[in-house]
């Protein structure tokens, strides 16, 4: 990691306000890394990380185009947890590689990395400093359901696959309770910003 740009590694779970907190952060002018949407083109643009996912769960991981097959893949590693570190162990060094270059090349002081999985990783080990975006589970669930058209069944089954918030918010530097509106998620963002500096 270049001694230039401190890495901030950003994460929080399914509805807690984490893309907002983001975007904000890039409106300030703060370089992010999107490690989840990066991960997404790699599985499609990287040959040899093609062939290794097709030879774990075969030809149908993807479709008749040539791109990956993100829903199949799910339902195929949802209840293996087996598969899913097999998985992870195909595609996160690549991401991890990618990251590298990305960093390389940052001018500016503090950057973020946007992760959904930094703890369950330990990716957060590799960071300067942690950041959790939160937010009470009541919260997240009905924010999700307006977003997604999910029901509340499907969102608690995927909380619980999830790391614990209270695990993750004893492991990070920093914790932004965002149960209320923007302008206190942003208020809060600039605090932390101010420490940072």
């Amino acid at each position: 990691m270049s001694q230039k740009t401190k890495i901030i590694g950003l994460t929080g779970g399914i509805g807690s306000g984490k893309t907002t907190a983001v975007k904000f952060l890039e409106k300030l002018g703060f370089p992010v890394y999107y490690s989840d949407i990066r991960a997404k083109e790699i599985v499609n643009d990287d040959k040899t990380l093609k062939k290794n996912i097709i030879e774990l769960l075969g030809s149908k991981a993807y479709d008749a185009e040539g791109n990956y097959n993100r829903k199949w893949v799910a339902e195929q590693i949802f209840n293996n947890d087996e598969k899913r570190q097999a998985l992870n162990s195909i595609i996160h060094p690549a991401v991890k590689e990618d990251f590298e270059k990305w960093t390389a090349a940052q001018q500016k002081k503090i950057a973020f990395k946007e992760t959904a999985l930094l703890f369950e990783l330990n990716l957060d080990k590799e960071c300067y400093k942690s950041l959790l975006i939160t937010a009470d589970e009541n919260i997240r669930i009905k924010r999700v359901m307006q977003r997604d058209e999910k029901t509340e069944s499907e969102i608690k089954k995927i909380i619980e696959k999830q790391m614990p918030e209270s695990e993750k918010q004893k492991r990070a530097d920093f914790v932004v309770f965002n149960n209320g509106n923007e302008e206190d998620l942003k208020a809060d963002l600039e605090n932390i910003l101010e420490k940072l500096n």
